[in-house]
């Protein structure tokens, strides 16, 4: 069993970032996948993105380069920043993880994006 624990969300201002960070329960190496996803109110949950074992970073097309992700290997977190958000931005963010074929979701964490 992998567990997955988000940290960081909350409030956010349109235009503003969002910083999240998700902390697994083993090496992010052993991961064959980890990223996020995010369900906005009354739509399906949808890739934001993450990163490969070998470090590859996949991304959302729809993220227009707003999206930041990244490995902390000492504090062996994966951190997510969204530039310049919109109400659009405002979901629960779940983060994710594929361990040796099985898949690994963390409870997910509130976002909203409101002036």
């Amino acid at each position: 069993q992998v567990q997955l624990v988000e940290s960081g969300g909350g409030w956010v201002q349109p235009g503003g970032s969002l910083s999240l960070s998700c902390a697994p329960s083993q090496r992010m190496s052993d991961a064959s996948m980890i990223g996020w996803y995010r369900a906005a109110p009354r739509k399906q949950r949808e890739w934001v993105g993450g990163v490969a074992g070998r470090g590859t970073s996949d991304f959302a097309d729809s993220m227009n380069q707003r999206l930041t992700i990244s490995r902390d290997v000492a504090k062996n977190t994966l951190n997510l920043r969204i530039d310049s958000v919109q109400s659009e931005d405002t979901a629960v963010y779940y983060c994710y993880a594929r361990v040796q074929s099985e898949d690994y979701w963390g409870q997910g964490i509130q976002v909203t994006v409101s002036s």
